[in-house]
This record gives C-alpha cells, sequence and structure tokens, in this order.
C-alpha cells in the first residue's frame, strides 16, 4: 500500500472497531491522514466507501457478541417446527441487530446537513410507496407539527406533479428499504431534475435511489431471512426518522416548542381525561356503609 493509506490499515490493525464511533473525519486525523485517503483503503479492500466499511464492521462484532449462535438464531430461515419460544428468540435477535446495525450506519455529518436544509425549506417534499409510504406519512405529520411544510406523496402520479414544481429552495426526500422501488426513484430524480435538494434514506447505499440522491442517509444494511419489508428492517428506518426529527426540531426550538404546543392544545379537548386511583376506604366495623355504597351504584 502506498504510505498514505498504510497508515489508515495499522491504525484498524490496532483499533478494529474504530469505525464504529469515529466519522470518516476523525479516523483521518487519528491515522494521521486525509479524508480521501481512507476512502480509497475501503476501496482497497472491497467496500464502496466509508460507511459500507462501518456497516461491515458492525456485522462482524454483532456475530462475535451475539449470545446465541449466528447459525441458529440470525438469519436462518424459520421452520414450521420451531417453536413459539424459537420464534420469539429470532426476531428478538434480529431486531436487535438491526437497530446495532442502524447505529453504527448513521452518518451525524449527512443528518445534520438534513436538518438545516429541511428547516429553511419553503417546501419538503416526501416519496414513499407501499410500506415505505406508512414512514413517509409519519415523518410528514411530524415535520408539519413543528411548523415544516411537508407533504408525503405514497403515488407516483401525485408524486411526480409535485416533484416537476419543486426548485432550489425546496428539500425532496425519498424513502424505500430496498432503494430500488422505481417509482420513488422517478420521484426524487424528478425533483432533482426542478432544482430540489434530494435526499435518499434507504439500507442500501449503493442502491439507484442513494446514487442519484445529493445526500444519502444509510438506514442500516442487513439481509433478513423474511423480506425486505420486515418490521425489524422498519426499526432502523425508525430509529434514523426519530433523530431527523429531532433535529431538525432543534434547528429552531422556540418555534418547534410553540408549535407542538399549540397542536397539543387543540386536540386536548378530544382526549379523554386520565383516571385518578382513589384512595382506599378505610374497613367499616359491621360493612353497612360499603354494602350501603355498593347499592347506590347499582341505582
Amino acid at each position: 500500500m502506498p504510505s498514505a493509506v498504510a497508515r489508515v490499515a495499522d491504525y484498524l490493525l490496532r483499533e478494529p472497531q474504530a469505525p464504529l464511533t469515529l466519522s470518516i473525519g476523525e479516523l483521518a486525523q487519528r491515522a494521521e491522514t486525509s479524508a480521501a485517503t481512507v476512502t480509497r483503503f475501503c476501496r482497497l479492500i472491497g467496500y464502496a466507501g466509508y460507511v459500507e466499511m462501518r456497516v461491515g464492521i458492525a456485522t462482524d462484532v454483532g456475530r462475535s457478541t451475539t449470545l446465541d449462535p449466528w447459525s441458529s438464531e440470525i438469519g436462518r430461515a424459520f421452520g414450521p417446527d420451531d417453536s413459539p419460544e424459537d420464534l420469539l428468540r429470532i426476531l428478538i435477535s434480529s431486531h436487535v441487530r438491526m437497530l446495532r446495525q442502524a447505529t453504527s450506519a448513521i452518518d451525524l455529518a449527512v443528518l445534520t446537513e438534513v436538518s438545516r436544509r429541511v428547516a429553511l425549506s419553503r417546501h419538503v417534499d416526501i416519496y414513499g410507496v407501499g410500506n415505505s409510504a406508512l414512514l413517509a406519512e409519519d415523518l410528514q405529520g411530524r415535520l408539519y407539527r413543528i411548523g415544516i411544510n411537508a407533504y408525503a406523496w405514497p403515488e407516483v402520479h401525485i408524486g411526480l406533479t409535485s416533484a416537476a414544481i419543486q426548485d432550489a429552495g425546496t428539500v425532496a426526500i425519498g424513502i424505500s428499504t430496498s432503494g430500488r422501488t422505481e417509482e420513488t426513484i422517478q420521484m426524487l430524480a424528478e425533483a432533482g431534475r426542478a432544482g430540489a435538494l434530494t435526499v435518499s434514506i434507504s439500507n442500501n447505499p449503493t442502491s439507484p435511489l442513494a446514487e442519484l440522491a445529493d445526500l444519502s442517509i444509510v438506514t442500516s444494511v442487513y439481509e433478513q431471512y423474511l423480506q425486505p419489508d420486515d418490521l425489524s428492517a422498519k426499526h432502523g428506518q425508525l430509529l434514523v426518522l426519530d433523530l431527523l426529527y429531532l433535529l431538525v426540531a432543534q434547528q429552531n426550538f422556540d418555534r418547534s416548542s410553540a408549535k407542538l404546543a399549540a397542536s397539543a392544545l387543540a386536540v386536548s379537548s378530544h382526549r379523554r381525561p386520565r383516571r385518578h386511583t382513589s384512595a382506599p376506604r378505610p374497613a367499616s366495623g359491621d360493612g353497612s356503609e360499603a354494602a350501603s355504597g355498593r347499592a347506590r351504584r347499582r341505582r
């Protein structure tokens, strides 16, 4: 290896789990080199970039720390003879693992930049179809409550109509677990052509959706034993969307707080009051008071 790239390799041999907690810039500083050199190192050993290497390391760490054997708890197909206890154990392992991988894949610098642009945007389009439409609608509802002019588009025709009238002052977000959903790709591409800042949110950093976006947010990269739309895959996405929402709210904290308070007050009359547990009554000597009370309640 060239000497600069070799310094990255030497550092990772000493601290193999460092990428799980360090940004690419921080790792470059520790290795006394540049972020571009770190990227070259990642590609040299077979990864597309730093995020993919982080996910690979997280996968290996997860395998070594799983309480039950990898072959029996993660990644295997479940069968008709598995007990409910086995299925529960498999699901817990995969859900926890998904959250672990989502955490390792988060690029806080990218998320912070996206939150800043969303807070400043005059209009935010969010595209997602199928199960991803639920995530798009959830993010739209949260952003709208803190004063962001956000809209979720689950259908390609109306989504394309909105995407075509975006401009440089807007943000368009495409959500797809696989990053290969054609309708979402089309809507995000149209928004990009109109001038909007485009953001992808997917589990695949090398997917068509991620490659066409200006900024790519990786929720996790992990092949499950079921389908890509498993609920465990959604946990990683929900974690990222929650963090994005909080970062946007921080950009204008006073406005966010005021909007949330106003919206909570608006629906307060439609909520039933909380039940208050009454203090236990003192025991009566002959039980006549308690009997009388029960009779009154029945009447």
